[in-house]
């Protein structure tokens, strides 16, 4: 058993749902525990609205490949389109970290790459594991983070 990390986003249609869906699909049977909503503004230089983003922790025996699976199978629930990078999204979800695994296969990277750099990944993630992730790395993450509650209680 070892514990894994998700970031999941949503800025399409109803972010609240389109996050619960994520949740379920992406933990499966596991158990979990979850980050609150942020609400976050965009990064990428694409115009579009702000996202809702939460971190998912999972104990999980599932393999890295297994992992990712769900993650897009998620996705596909959702409906997600892929036509502009870092565009709008009904749900978004990324591997963020699984044990002390690490992968340089393309489709799955672990950790994250670019995790460390994102506010809207490293406040939530900070809240469910802080020893994960420092204090001057908070300081340095890029982009607007504003707490907004637990998914519960934005539904």
């Amino acid at each position: 058993m070892r514990r894994a990390y998700f970031s999941l986003g949503s800025n399409v249609g109803d972010r609240g749902e389109h996050l619960a869906a994520g949740i379920a699909l992406t933990a499966g049977s596991d158990p979990f525990r979850v980050s609150q909503v942020y609400e976050t503004g965009p990064v990428g230089g694409v115009t579009q609205h702000d996202f809702w983003n939460l971190v998912l922790e999972v104990d999980t025996d599932a393999t890295l490949r297994e992992l990712l699976t769900r993650a897009q199978a998620a996705e596909r629930s959702r409906d997600r389109v892929r036509t502009v990078r870092w565009g709008p999204r009904t749900l978004d979800v990324d591997v963020l970290l699984v044990g002390e695994e690490t992968s340089d296969d393309p489709d799955v990277l672990v950790p994250h790459p670019r995790m460390y750099e994102r506010s809207f990944v490293l406040v939530p993630l900070h809240e469910l594991a802080p020893a994960l992730v420092s204090r001057a790395q908070l300081r340095a993450g890029e982009g607007r983070v504003r707490a907004l509650g637990t998914l519960e209680s934005l539904r």
